[in-house]
């Protein structure tokens, strides 16, 4: 390793915050349009990409070349809906080959998830998290949009459980007024399975969804309601900067957990950065703009990796600490373009 590459290693943020998980969108549309992400009509035009302006395998695989030798180890696939990029198999056996990268996970709504299970199993995937806000099918329907079946992302799981993957993690963004009816069914549905439920306070990411303070249902009521059907035990974290609040059923039944982004904020342990799919660097899910890489990306991942250092070395993110304190600004980017 040269001086360059040796000074560039493991970035600390201006808060000491380090790099250790990037997310990479693989596109920035969707085959739902759900009310929180991606409601349809309201999506910013400029936010949605031709083909030719996303980044391409190659480019893809030199940006986390560069990303792993900052001591990135993490990597998720996301969108948008990732499963909607061709050949997507292939990428993930050209990114599961990256010395230094451990852990590929990716994140879908799961509709599409039954046709590509195996194949994402076979090329070196090693988690999913699929996104499933309802049990009901008439509600499941509306909140995607009304464009996906409740059906499809039972297969996609069932497929997932049939290629091997072990425990996923199922997300649920609650909206009060709209789903927490749903809380209790889908605690009753994935207890008993190796799955872990994940209860998602709804945040303000973006400025098409609409976001108001009321429709938050902090995790304390969630926490308290499945609680008092099923008593639940608070574990230890798995990791410094674990997003979820991790419980176990009392009596065995499995794991659940809660992302309180809203209520508890975890800002002072995030190490986590987002690439676009047209190739911007966000170091916030929060974030108004991006740091542009194609060209750094282009001239490797040597090069990459002091230029992203540099930037990291500049970071000082911590919006949902800083909520209730600052204005907010009149448009961010929308969680579809870099992803959840």
């Amino acid at each position: 390793m040269n001086a360059l590459a040796a000074e560039a290693l493991a970035p600390l943020d201006r808060l000491g915050r380090p790099l250790r998980d990037l997310r990479v969108s693989l596109v920035e549309t969707c085959n739902f349009r759900c009310p929180y992400c991606m409601p349809e009509g309201a999506t910013p035009a400029n936010e949605v990409l031709d083909r030719a302006s996303r980044l391409d395998f190659d480019e893809i695989e030199t940006a986390v070349r560069g990303f792993a030798r900052l001591g990135v180890s993490k990597l998720r696939l996301t969108g948008g809906e990732p499963l909607l990029r061709r050949d997507l198999p292939t990428l993930v056996a050209r990114l599961a080959k990256v010395p230094g990268i451990e852990d590929i996970a990716l994140t879908t709504n799961g509709s599409l998830l039954a046709g590509q299970a195996r194949a994402l199993r076979a090329a070196g995937l090693h988690r999913l998290t699929v996104s499933l806000d309802a049990l009901d099918p008439a509600l499941f329907h509306t909140l995607s949009g009304n464009r996906g079946e409740l059906d499809d992302v039972l297969a996609g799981i069932a497929a997932a459980e049939a290629a091997g993957f072990g425990a996923l993690k199922i997300n649920c963004v609650v909206q009060r007024g709209v789903n927490e009816s749903q809380v209790l069914p889908l605690a009753a549905h994935f207890r008993g399975t190796p799955h872990v439920l994940r209860f998602i306070e709804y945040m303000d990411v973006g400025t098409c969804n609409g976001w108001r303070p009321g429709q938050v249902v902090p995790s304390r009521e969630l926490h308290a309601a499945i609680h008092a059907r099923w008593p639940l035990r608070p574990l230890q974290p798995g990791y410094r900067g674990e997003v979820a609040a991790r419980h176990a059923y009392a009596d065995g039944a499995g794991e659940i957990g809660f992302v309180s982004s809203v209520s508890e904020p975890f800002c002072g342990d995030c190490h986590r950065a987002r690439l676009s799919a047209d190739g911007q660097l966000f170091t916030c899910l929060f974030a108004a703009r991006g740091a542009p890489l194609r060209e750094h990306i282009a001239q490797g991942d040597e090069a990459l990796a002091a230029h992203v250092a540099g930037l990291w070395r500049q970071r000082g993110d911590r919006h949902s600490e800083q909520r209730a304190e600052t204005a907010r600004p009149s448009r961010r980017i929308e969680m579809f373009y870099i992803g959840g």
